[in-house]
């Protein structure tokens, strides 16, 4: 697939989350950890959200987590047709920030989607320079 036949947005890295987007076209997901007051967080960014510290790293994720909530799209924008009825979840990572996702490899369903189920991270190659990080039920 061209960049002109994929319709959904496409990241574009900035300094503070160049990074980050390397990783995940790697199939890794990395966060950040403050080393003043050992806070983890996500999205990337070059200070601690916690204690506005410089002095931050990034830190491989383990790639598991927990579906914290989510709303299923029925309408979709341009681009995601194929994909509705779809979930905009929130995942809460095992190492503690959360951040938000779609869930695949299941039917997004209430009865499908239960708060608190495990899952891990799985790598869409969208192109051949693109990745997104999305989430599946653990184990299936």
């Amino acid at each position: 697939m061209t960049e002109q036949e994929y319709r959904k947005p496409i990241p574009e890295p900035v300094p503070e989350t160049q990074f980050y987007w390397d990783k995940v076209r790697e199939h890794e997901l990395w966060i950040q950890k403050c080393n003043e007051c050992s806070h983890v967080f996500f999205y990337p960014r070059l200070h601690c959200p916690q204690c506005t510290s410089d002095n931050v790293e990034p830190m491989q994720a383990s790639g598991k987590g927990s579906l914290y909530t989510y709303m299923i799209n029925q309408r979709p924008p341009p681009g995601w047709e194929a994909d509705a009825p779809y979930a905009i979840a929130i995942i809460q990572l095992e190492e503690g920030p959360r951040m938000m996702s779609n869930i695949v490899g299941i039917e997004n369903t209430p009865d499908n989607l239960v708060l608190d189920m495990p899952l891990e991270v799985v790598f869409d190659d969208v192109l051949p320079d693109v990745t997104i990080p999305k989430w599946k039920p653990a184990g299936a």
